[in-house]
């Protein structure tokens, strides 16, 4: 019974052929000292931008849907004063609209790291930064109207935006709630049955957890400090000018202002903010160190990846000088591993000679050498 396993006469050249297509299938690697043509790019980059837009729909589709929970709120008790005064804030305009907050979010990021290739010039650090970017802002999109769907809550303006009206009261078959009106204790509790305003405004009501601005926000923003910090190498090996510890800090600032404001015009409750926030910052962490060798490791935060070698974290390696500070030989390209772009190891392993060594204790004259 062996024909299940006999060997075909011509199995040697069956067995070669295969390994050829194997082989013709397998990406060439490529260097990161150079930029790539359309095609070598979207080789390697097709199935992020295709993951990008499914999800992106995936997400567009859930923030479309209605609240999926039916969800029980308290109105008055028998005294007419409310249950929860938190819930009954008036409906005001937002101080930061949720598509100003996005825009804001990944715009910043760009422009401040196309400005940062005045001295890092390298297509792969362009491409990781904003690449790991989108990273972080789509997945905490997805991740945070997943949340607002299936667990949601009440804003501070419900009560305004529900207008309830307690004549509407119905337990009978098919209702919406039906079984969860005017029950609990006292019978006090009530579904979005008895409530007369818009649906469009109610169903955005009932989904206040977590902040979409504080998601975006902080997954944007956060990345970008990390980033900032990578370049500027504010936690490194030498003492830097207080001025990038500002820099740094300074998205974090934007961030906490955009969220901050959704308390002021009632459309979140401060745990929702706080819940978008730490989702938002999460997502950019994990983002960043997809696309660089590290998030605190001052020797290697700075280096972005390549998606097809292995970073050794040993020695030199390609765009160890991209970096935008040029203090203390960062960037400088003191390596025998510069490249013809300019970028050597630069991760302080070859550091410039210090006044006193090879200098003659000169301190250096350029410009560039003070940031």
């Amino acid at each position: 019974m062996g024909i299940f396993t006999r060997r075909p006469r011509n199995a040697p050249a069956a067995v070669a052929t295969e390994k050829r297509r194997g082989r013709r299938r397998q990406m060439e690697p490529y260097t990161m000292a150079t930029r790539p043509t359309f095609g070598q790019w979207l080789k390697v980059t097709w199935l992020d931008i295709i993951t990008m837009v499914i999800l992106g729909a995936v997400g567009l589709g859930v923030y479309m849907a209605h609240p999926a929970p039916t969800r029980s709120f308290p109105l008055t008790f028998s005294d007419g004063e409310i249950v929860y005064p938190d819930f009954g804030y008036p409906l005001r305009k937002e101080i930061v609209p949720i598509w100003l907050a996005a825009f804001l979010a990944a715009m910043i990021p760009i422009v401040v790291i196309l400005l940062m290739q005045i001295r890092i010039r390298s297509f792969w650090d362009v491409n990781n930064a904003i690449i790991g970017l989108l990273y972080s802002l789509i997945t905490a999109a997805v991740f945070q109207v997943f949340i607002k769907w299936l667990i949601g809550g009440l804003r501070p303006h419900f009560y305004d935006v529900c207008k309830p009206d307690l004549s509407r009261v119905s337990n009978s078959p098919g209702v919406v709630g039906a079984g969860l009106n005017g029950v609990g204790y006292t019978n006090i509790y009530f579904t979005r049955e008895i409530c007369t305003g818009d649906p469009d405004e109610i169903d955005d009501s009932l989904e206040s957890m977590p902040s979409g601005h504080s998601t975006a926000a902080f997954a944007g923003f956060v990345f970008l400090s990390l980033y900032l910090n990578g370049k500027l190498k504010v936690f490194s090996n030498f003492h830097p000018a207080m001025w990038k510890l500002a820099a740094v800090y300074a998205p974090v600032l934007g961030a906490c202002l955009i969220a901050g404001a959704l308390t002021i015009d009632e459309f979140h409750n401060w745990y929702d903010v706080l819940a978008g926030g730490v989702i938002g910052t999460v997502m950019a962490f994990s983002a960043y160190r997809m696309v660089y060798a590290s998030v605190w490791d001052w020797r290697w935060n700075h280096i972005p990846l390549n998606r097809l070698m292995p970073f050794t974290f040993a020695g030199d390696s390609e765009l160890g000088g991209a970096t935008f500070t040029r203090r203390a030989g960062w960037g400088m390209g003191y390596s025998s591993n510069t490249t013809k772009n300019g970028f050597g190891n630069g991760h302080g392993l070859h550091r410039k000679p210090v006044p006193g060594e090879t200098t003659g204790g000169v301190m250096p004259a350029r410009g560039d050498e003070m940031v």
